[in-house]
């Protein structure tokens, strides 16, 4: 099989897994030779196809192929159960990776309902090497906490509110890395011009 084939039948799964699935389940193609998402399905991460994918330095152990269930943080604080499929070329190469993310949301709600009938069960950690350079995962995870501690949501934040968010993620270090302004800028609904610019009026007020 050669590797237009392979990407190919990568997004085909994609695309009829979401058709199975509905929106409660995005799924994301990641192009490992590139290290950007070439096909995404459902992209309720605010995602979108070319953003870096931030899984590219995972060093695949020969028999791997499916990689968790885990858990993931969505970026306004609700709770993914995640898979990971990888495929390979016939040499044993790994080309693509389809991550399928389950929004847990109503299912958790519905737990929690009942929770004397449904015990929770476990569920893995996340994989290290998965994770340890996915900046949207961190940013998904500061956003959701700082909403949190102040009883906001990402969605109806006023322009002070967001302003002041968008000082803490700088602070942070979190707009450091390539795209990020521009991701932040589809979490909070506003262009990357406007998160430079509040970025601008807020070094002016300090």
């Amino acid at each position: 099989m050669d590797l237009t084939t392979l990407k190919a039948n990568a997004c085909a799964t994609a695309d009829a897994i979401g058709l199975l699935f509905g929106q409660q389940v995005e799924i994301v193609v990641h192009d490992l030779a590139s290290g950007t998402i070439t096909h995404i399905v459902n992209p309720y991460s605010r995602r979108v196809p070319g953003d870096p994918s931030n899984v590219q330095d995972i060093d695949f152990r020969k028999e791997d192929m499916v990689i968790g269930p885990y858990e993931k943080v969505h970026w306004d604080g609700s709770i993914l159960r995640s898979i990971s499929i990888v495929q390979r070329m016939p040499d044993g190469r790994a080309a693509f990776m389809i991550c399928v993310n389950y929004d847990q949301s109503d299912l958790l709600a519905v737990q929690r309902a009942v929770e004397a009938l449904l015990p929770a069960r476990p569920i893995g950690q996340q994989p290290d090497d998965l994770f340890r350079n996915d900046w949207h995962e961190r940013l998904n995870i500061f956003v959701s906490d700082w909403c949190q501690e102040r009883g906001a949501r990402v969605d109806t934040l006023d322009r002070a509110s967001r302003r002041a968010l968008l000082a803490a993620l700088d602070a942070s270090g979190a707009l450091s890395e390539r795209n990020a302004a521009a991701y932040v800028g589809r979490l909070l609904g506003v262009s990357r011009a406007t998160i430079y610019n509040d970025l601008k009026a807020g070094a002016s007020d300090v």
